[in-house]
């Protein structure tokens, strides 16, 4: 816990004993607590940003070199002589 030993906790609760009363401990603990939640909700949502905009950055590369791909002279010219050569495959099947 955040490099303490339990001798520091025990003077840190020990001080804050002293200083506060016993009153005020609860309300300083509950308070703490809050925050303590407040800060690791802070902190998970900032890790799921990042790793959200990680993501999107992989899409919009992906997406990129897809355009680039799609725009390569005379590959759409190559795909319809694939889909000519599959059915011209699939009609001597037929015929065999």
């Amino acid at each position: 816990m955040f490099g303490l030993g339990f001798q520091e906790i025990l003077l840190i609760l020990v001080i804050l004993f002293l200083l506060f009363g016993v009153k005020k401990l609860p309300e300083i603990g509950r308070g703490l607590g809050e925050t303590m939640k407040e800060i690791g909700k802070i902190r998970n949502d900032r890790k799921a940003g990042k790793e959200k905009e990680k993501e999107d950055q992989k899409r919009n590369v992906i997406s990129d070199i897809k355009k680039e791909v799609e725009e390569i002279p005379g590959l759409k010219e190559v795909k319809e002589v694939k889909e000519v050569a599959d059915k011209i495959k699939s009609i001597t099947r037929i015929l065999k």
